[in-house]
């Protein structure tokens, strides 16, 4: 079967769910000037979130590490006319988070929780789906079903039919299926308490992918 026998059409799948899971994302930052010292003041923060996470009536392991990493810290000086660099320290960055199902009273408790705490990391909250592999398959699955039936309109228009399916492509790209309607650099137990408020209700998840299928046609 050779291409002039074939149709190839892109389909879009755009799905809206419904929030059902919280997750809070928080990221610590620290300079020091030597690597030992960063490391062991980085594990310290760590330990303090985790304490405040167990607070709120989470388990220690419940805070997960989305990403950490050390970089050097450099600053430029002039030494005789000539521009130079010295190294000032190392800096981390960790970026950790914990998810639960979506209750506002819950969510209150940890960041209470957070605001107790000396640290001030930056602090973002999402709201997400417990099931992103179902509200993918849904996505997909809408995806094709939109690449179908222009594949129909357009094969009855030119008085063919379609027949077997050759080729199905797709994004790789990840949906997040997640709002952020807030996030802060500090966290105070004012800010706390209105980000936990009732009146506090996050849109719609809007999610959108894209298919190309390839028909063989008769």
């Amino acid at each position: 079967m050779n291409d002039s026998k074939t149709i190839r059409v892109s389909g879009k799948g755009m799905i809206r769910l419904k929030p059902d899971t919280v997750r809070v994302t928080m990221t610590l930052e620290g300079m020091e000037p030597d690597y030992a010292a960063t490391l062991k003041r980085s594990a310290s923060d760590t330990e303090r979130l985790r304490s405040a996470v167990q607070k709120a009536g989470f388990s220690r392991e419940d805070l997960k590490t989305l990403n950490f990493h050390v970089q050097t810290e450099y600053e430029g000086y002039q030494e005789d006319g000539v521009y130079r660099q010295r190294l000032v320290g190392y800096r981390f960055r960790h970026e950790l988070s914990i998810g639960f199902p979506w209750d506002n009273d819950r969510l209150g408790e940890v960041l209470s929780a957070l605001s107790d705490n000396a640290l001030t990391p930056e602090i973002r909250i999402a709201y997400t789906v417990k099931d992103r592999e179902a509200a993918k398959n849904q996505l997909l699955g809408a995806a094709v079903a939109d690449a179908k039936a222009k594949a129909e309109v357009l094969t009855k228009a030119a008085g063919v039919r379609l027949s077997g399916i050759r080729h199905i492509n797709y994004s790789i790209d990840e949906n997040e299926f997640a709002v952020h309607p807030v996030m802060y650099s500090g966290l105070s137990r004012k800010t706390a308490a209105d980000c936990a408020a009732p009146e506090i209700v996050p849109e719609e998840i809007t999610a959108e992918d894209s298919v190309t299928v390839v028909w063989e046609i008769e």
